[in-house]
């Protein structure tokens, strides 16, 4: 419609002295130009349009300024015509990109209210980074509803992310589809949004800083697992998601005196050590289970260290009644062996005291007969 518009007006008008399909081929550049334009606008930050038409109009002021000064030199006409118009060009475009690249230091925020209501709040972007769409979690997390807002995958991210899964190294290939399935289940989970963002920064270089230029000019956050990424983003005063942060704050607190139960996988350094593990990946180094190896065993925390590495959790076993069973059956039975000689002895003494007793019983009940005399 606009094209069809401009071709006709143009054609009509016959504007610098053009006529018929030379004016006509005038209003099909312009129609162009301003289609153009609208495409370009459209994928720009509210921030960056607003930075833009300040830069503008301070280019044209700064132009119309020039323009007096060209106006009382003793050039020709011609001459001064042109420099007013090449003036009011070059200070209108370099005002227009300088306000446009460096729309993002403007807090549009601070002007609500100004017109008697408020802006609307800017929608909230997180940027993925592909190093946390290979590790997966981040699908966990959107699935409990812990994100809002828009969530946007770059183009050169999945460009990326195609490579690794096309790449000749069997596990750096399953790494990349992995990363792949993960992002197509986001997609199809109703309560997230999910944008590829087509805008492309060249003169970036790699991934990472085309992504740290992208989060800057648009406001958005990066969503990342990568160290490195998150320090450089960081030190620049960009918002950082770090998965690996939030799985350690969510690690369940553990105080010296609680008990809990654990599976000893291996020995420890020091000896009569014994090392298990928790369902988060902490680590537990248990005293005096080096003989509990592939058991279940409870225990008792002694002590909790924090590591760069991570949480490492020191215990010893706790000792129940029913481990101390075994030692009072071995006590009784000992008890039960020398109470089982004594009882022989006695065994042996009483039959001895019985004829004794039964051969005095005998010579108290023999009667005495007088002896017959000799004959």
């Amino acid at each position: 419609m606009l094209v069809a518009c401009a071709v006709a007006v143009s054609y009509t008008l016959g504007p610098l002295g053009l006529r018929g399909l030379a004016a006509a081929s005038v209003g099909l550049v312009m129609a162009l130009a301003v289609l153009m334009a609208e495409l370009r606008l459209q994928q720009a930050a509210s921030s960056g349009l607003l930075g833009g038409a300040i830069g503008a109009v301070l280019g044209v002021f700064a132009a119309l300024l020039v323009t007096m000064v060209i106006s009382r030199t003793d050039e020709p006409e011609p001459t001064k015509s042109f420099l007013e118009f090449a003036a009011l060009f070059a200070f209108g475009y370099l005002g227009l990109v300088l306000g446009s690249r460096r729309g993002g230091d403007l807090h549009v925020d601070g002007l609500e209210g100004f017109f008697g209501k408020k802006f609307a709040h800017r929608e909230s972007i997180k940027l993925l980074d592909t190093s946390v769409l290979i590790d997966g979690r981040i699908a966990d997390i959107c699935d409990a509803q812990f994100l809002e807002g828009v969530l946007a995958v770059p183009q050169f991210v999945l460009h990326e992310l195609q490579m690794v899964a096309d790449s000749s190294d069997s596990l750096k290939r399953q790494r990349g589809r992995r990363g792949l399935e993960v992002l197509q289940r986001m997609q199809k989970m109703p309560q997230v949004e999910l944008r590829i963002l087509e805008q492309d920064i060249p003169q970036a270089g790699d991934v990472d800083h085309k992504l740290v230029e992208l989060a800057r000019r648009m406001g958005a956050k990066i969503v990342t697992n990568d160290f490195n990424l998150n320090k450089v983003a960081t030190v620049q005063g960009l918002s950082v998601l770090n998965v690996n942060q939030l799985a350690h704050a969510l690690k369940p607190a553990v105080l010296p005196g609680e008990a809990m139960r654990v599976l000893i996988l291996r020995e420890g350094k020091e000896p009569n050590q014994g090392v298990a593990y928790l369902d988060d990946g902490t680590m537990v180094v248990v005293d005096g289970a080096r003989r509990m190896i592939n058991r279940s065993v409870d225990v008792i925390v002694t002590s909790v260290h924090q590591t760069t590495a991570g949480k490492m959790i020191f215990g010893r076993l706790e000792e129940r009644p029913e481990q101390a069973v075994p030692a009072l059956r071995q006590a009784a039975a000992a008890g039960g062996g020398n109470s089982g000689g004594r009882s022989d002895a006695t065994s042996r003494v009483e039959p001895a005291a019985r004829v004794s007793e039964h051969d005095t019983r005998d010579r108290q009940a023999r009667p005495i007969f007088p002896e017959p005399d000799a004959e």
